[in-house]
């Protein structure tokens, strides 16, 4: 190459180095696909598209669910504490919460990654995350991007994307049509903030200084519930769920119930994580509380009261569901009672 020539890897972006990256994901992929039961042996890093075997499944009219998401500003403070080997169980949660949320077995996940310049140790790290997620899971990874992106990306900055397919039977399809007057709703509890509200908590980080016990709880990867919800669906134990992301508890718990019920959230009955605690004493609001964060709750479900035993018996003691409220035909479609309990 002349010494005034341009070329890609000058403008900033490596193949070299990516193509290096596609052969240690390819190698990973290997053990993924057999932790994860799919009898599909096709290679499926690497290709233009990305092959999943279905022929296997037997699921009476299937219905396919999709879902996208990411995990916000969340990145930001990973990027701060240098923790990358977490941030794509995050990935994975976020997507494949929603999915369970509709009865969907998880199938497959494919990931999208933008940075700056490509940094073979910190991706192999985010990537590490992605695989420990579709483990969780139950599901594989089938394929992705890693795009390079100098000047639009500063060096060290990325963000990330992904998109998950599930597959559930029409007869097992969660649907808020199912839930009737008198049906209770349980929450279950989530293990820290999972990947909503970072906008505020980086705000908070500012000008407040956080506890030594608490530094942990920061970027602790989301709870994926899938494996605990698809036991409940196969039993038909429950009738809906809502996954407690952005909008907060009772935002997402609204698009669980028809239009023509009453939602009764008992506030007091909500058991609180001490990290939302500290947020709390940093001049927020209750209600800023409750619609930014999960408070505590990071699923629920919506259920006959008299599964109620049956339900908590699928669950580890530490996410054992509680009851916090129930279902009316009341002319409003909200009712909150009592107050949180900091």
């Amino acid at each position: 190459m002349k010494k005034n020539e341009n070329s890609y890897k000058k403008s900033g972006v490596n193949i070299s180095l990516a193509n290096k990256l596609v052969s240690h994901i390819t190698k990973i992929s290997k053990k993924n696909v057999k932790k994860t039961n799919n009898s599909f042996k096709k290679d499926v890093i690497g290709g233009f598209g990305s092959l999943f075997d279905i022929s296997n499944l037997k699921i009476q009219d299937p219905v396919i669910v999709s879902c996208t998401d990411g995990v916000g500003t969340k990145i930001d403070l990973a990027n701060k504490f240098k923790k990358f080997d977490t941030i794509g169980i995050d990935l994975v949660a976020m997507c494949v919460n929603d999915l369970i949320v509709q009865g969907a077995k998880p199938l497959f996940f494919l990931d999208y990654i933008a940075i700056g310049k490509l940094d073979l140790r910190k991706t192999k790290k985010i990537l590490k995350g992605i695989f420990k997620g579709c483990e969780i899971s139950n599901c594989k990874l089938i394929g992705g991007e890693t795009a390079e992106m100098p000047g639009i990306y500063s060096k060290d900055k990325f963000d990330l994307a992904g998109f998950s397919v599930g597959i559930v039977s029409k007869k097992k399809i969660l649907d808020k049509k199912k839930v009737k007057k008198n049906d209770v709703v349980l929450a279950i509890p989530s293990n820290g903030i999972h990947s909503n509200g970072f906008s505020l908590v980086r705000a908070v980080l500012k000008n407040n200084k956080l506890p030594n016990n608490l530094k942990k709880e920061i970027l602790k990867p989301t709870k994926i519930y899938s494996n605990e919800i698809l036991k409940l669906t196969k039993r038909n134990l429950i009738k809906a769920a809502a996954h407690i992301t952005g909008g907060g508890l009772i935002e997402n718990l609204l698009r669980s119930i028809p239009k023509n019920l009453t939602l009764n959230i008992d506030l007091s009955k909500i058991k609180i994580i001490k990290i939302f605690k500290w947020l709390k004493k940093n001049n927020i609001s209750d209600q800023e509380m409750l619609r930014t964060f999960n408070c505590g709750v990071g699923f629920c479900v919506i259920a006959p009261k008299k599964n109620i035993e049956r339900i908590q018996k699928v669950f580890p003691k530490k996410y054992k569901p509680y009851e916090i409220g129930y279902i009316t035909n009341d002319k409003v479609q909200i009712k909150l009672s009592k107050t949180l309990k900091w």
